[in-house]
C-alpha cells in the first residue's frame, strides 16, 4: 500500500512538473511580444463638421445660461441631442485601444443629462445638468482625438453655493460664467467672470 502511495505521489508530482515547465515557457515566450501602438487616424471632414456643430450648439447653450434664458438653453439642448448621432462614430472602430467603445459611452451619458436637462423646470437644475453634459463632453472630445478649434476648460469654485464649484467648456480663454450669469439673484453680474482656465484641448 506504502509502495502505492508513493507510486501515485511521484507521478502527481512529475505531472505538475511537467505543466509548470511548458506553461512557464508560455509565460516567457510573451514577454518578447511587441506591444501593439495606439493607433489615431486622422477624421473625415464629415466627423470633424459633426463635432464641431455639436459644440456649436454646446455653446448657444451656455450663452443661454450666462443671459438666464431657459427657452434658449433648452433649444439648443434639443439640437445637441439630435445633431449627436449625426457624428459617424463608426469612423473610431479604426482606432485602437476600444476608443470607440469608449467614446459610445461618453455619447450615451451627454446625451442622458442633455435629456434630464429639458424636463427640469429650474434653472439651477437645469444648470446642473448642463455640468454633467459638460464632465461627459469633455473625456468625450479627448477620446475621440478632437481635431477642432481649441477649447478652455473652465471652473467656478462656486457655482452652486460655497464649495460646490462646476466645470464648462468655452471657445475662449475669457471666462465668462454660465452658472452664475448675469443675472444671478444674488450676486446680479458681478459674479460673471468667477472661475478660471483649468485646461485646454486643442488638436493634436
Amino acid at each position: 500500500m506504502k509502495k502505492v502511495l508513493l507510486v501515485l505521489l511521484v507521478l502527481i508530482l512529475g505531472i505538475g512538473g511537467y505543466y509548470w515547465y511548458q506553461f512557464g515557457k508560455a509565460g516567457k515566450g510573451g514577454d518578447d511580444s511587441k506591444q501593439q501602438p495606439l493607433v489615431l487616424r486622422k477624421h473625415s471632414d464629415l466627423f470633424n463638421q459633426s463635432v464641431a456643430t455639436v459644440m456649436g450648439s454646446y455653446f448657444t447653450m451656455k450663452e443661454a445660461f450666462v443671459d438666464a434664458d431657459t427657452a434658449k438653453a433648452k433649444e439648443a439642448c434639443r439640437r445637441l441631442i439630435q445633431l449627436l448621432d449625426t457624428i459617424p462614430m463608426l469612423e473610431l472602430k479604426g482606432d485602437t485601444l476600444n476608443i470607440y467603445d469608449a467614446a459610445l459611452s461618453f455619447q450615451s451619458s451627454i446625451r442622458a443629462n442633455a435629456q434630464s436637462l429639458l424636463i427640469q423646470t429650474d434653472i439651477t437644475e437645469m444648470r446642473k445638468d448642463f455640468g454633467m453634459v459638460s464632465e461627459n463632453l469633455n473625456p468625450f472630445l479627448r477620446t475621440i482625438n478632437y481635431e477642432g478649434e481649441k477649447i478652455y476648460w473652465q471652473f467656478c469654485p462656486m457655482a452652486f453655493g460655497e464649495d460646490k464649484g462646476a466645470n464648462w467648456l468655452s471657445k475662449t480663454q475669457e471666462v465668462i460664467n454660465p452658472y452664475l450669469g448675469k443675472n444671478h439673484p444674488k450676486y446680479k453680474a458681478d459674479m460673471l467672470n468667477c472661475g478660471e482656465v483649468k485646461d485646454s484641448i486643442m488638436a493634436k
